[in-house]
């Protein structure tokens, strides 16, 4: 069974549909004993890190998501909340993935925030890209970003900022980008995951 998380946060749908297109009937809940007898779980979100950690801490859930040993898989907002500090709402997060998440430096010249598709170089044998073409293109929409770290398995740069595209600590992966939006090698990302 996969279970996607409900917390408050948007952008459930789409990761829905996505599973929906490759022929898994996923759950979407927030409920303790669904989550953790799940074979995989994901931690999307769009939305505000501060006020996402604060309903993660009134539901009891941030011991729940520390404590998982399945595939774990958090896209955009749920990968930024892995780490251990946002500086969205200076928002101390998960600390699950110990690296830091800064805010694109305004008045460089680029578009706050990074939307649009952007390339993603990542590590040949990381199982979560297999089988997607190197430097392949997927879709971003964020104005906050995960510095490069030795948990860093894909980078991206954007208008000379090179930030960390996705992370993975144990069974723990993140990705900045929404490969439920991101075509044919979103749901190949997806269905990797759902293999592991």
């Amino acid at each position: 069974m996969t279970v996607v998380i409900k917390y408050n946060a948007g952008n459930v749908q789409s990761v829905m549909c996505a599973l929906k297109r490759l022929g898994i009937e996923a759950v979407l809940s927030d409920d303790e004993h669904l989550i953790r007898s799940a074979d995989h779980v994901i931690f999307p979100g769009v939305g505000e890190a501060g006020s996402a950690m604060s309903y993660l801490e009134e539901k009891g859930m941030v011991d729940i998501i520390r404590g998982l040993r399945m595939p774990f898989l958090g896209i955009c907002l749920g990968m930024q909340l892995l780490s251990s500090f946002s500086e969205e709402g200076s928002a101390k997060c998960l600390d699950i993935i110990p690296v830091g998440i800064k805010l694109f430096e305004r008045n460089r010249g680029y578009k706050i925030p990074h939307i649009g598709w952007n390339n993603v170089s990542f590590e040949t044998d990381c199982p979560l890209f297999r089988g997607i073409g190197k430097d392949s293109w997927f879709y971003f929409v964020h104005s906050y970003y995960a510095t490069l770290s030795d948990y860093t398995i894909a980078r991206t740069d954007y208008d000379g900022i090179t930030f960390s595209s996705a992370l993975s600590r144990d069974n723990f992966y993140g990705v900045q980008f929404h490969p439920e939006k991101s075509g044919d090698a979103g749901l190949k990302l997806l269905k990797n995951f759902l293999e592991m």
